[in-house]
């Protein structure tokens, strides 16, 4: 009946896009689980610091294209699960644990994923504005990549107990700063300039330990209850001047 065919609807182009670029952290995932399997480990941890990158400007540019959706949420968690939780779990284990691992190499290496989907489900129910209950996912992953960047020699128990401890931090209720909070007119640009300046160094000094250690830097943080959202929010600087009598 052709009274009774449903319309097919166009998707808008503002709604595409974004979708496209969470695309490209899936696939950034799938080839590093590839080339992991081939056991060329250094371009499948570079493959997932590019997903991390795709994984943020998929939603910066769905916010300046206003093309935020729910289908493009639920993609981008799957992406997530994928790029951070799977693939960077399957690079610890097969470069550092293996079959010697036993059991326990297995189910550290499960453990890691599972911790990942877990937060990221949390995250989609609950999550609120202001700073991330848990370590991100992404931060997890990318911390997983920089040790295999960075060439850091792990021991298999030392590897199951790194990616234990990450997952762990997933799923605790740890404060970790939101950066995305921040926005260009409430950004404090000279703190900023301080944090290029440090990030440069690193780069500069440690080569291609510097991302272990800036990652690292943010890992501790949470802890430590440090907010690098409202460190560089310029607003936050202005309301305490506010509450304590400063012009």
């Amino acid at each position: 009946m052709r009274g009774r065919r449903r319309r097919v609807k166009n998707i808008p182009f503002n709604k595409i896009v974004p979708n496209m670029i969470t695309s490209g952290s899936v696939l950034c995932g799938m080839f590093s689980l590839i080339l992991t399997y081939q056991r060329h480990f250094m371009p499948s941890a570079l493959l997932l610091i590019i997903a991390v990158f795709f994984d943020y400007m998929d939603g910066r540019v769905a916010r300046t294209l206003g093309g935020s959706s729910s289908f493009g949420e639920e993609l981008d968690s799957l992406a997530d699960a994928l790029s951070f939780g799977a693939s960077p779990a399957f690079l610890i284990y097969a470069c550092y644990i293996g079959i010697d691992g036993g059991m326990r190499g297995a189910f550290s290496a499960a453990f890691f994923p599972l911790c990942g989907v877990l937060r990221l489900a949390r995250f989609n129910v609950t999550h609120v504005v202001g700073p991330f209950q848990g370590l991100p996912i992404p931060a997890a992953g990318m911390a997983l990549a920089a040790l295999v960047i960075g060439g850091v020699p792990l021991t298999p128990t030392l590897a199951m107990a790194t990616m234990t401890a990450l997952a762990i931090l997933m799923i605790s209720t740890v404060p970790y700063g939101n950066l995305k909070l921040v926005r260009r007119g409430n950004l404090n640009k000279l703190k900023a300039l301080l944090l290029l300046g440090v990030t440069v160094s690193c780069f500069v000094i440690l080569r291609e330990k510097a991302l272990l250690a800036l990652i690292g830097i943010y890992i501790v943080s949470g802890p430590l209850r440090f907010n690098w959202g409202t460190w560089l929010s310029l607003r936050h600087d202005e309301e305490k001047n506010t509450a304590s009598g400063e012009d």
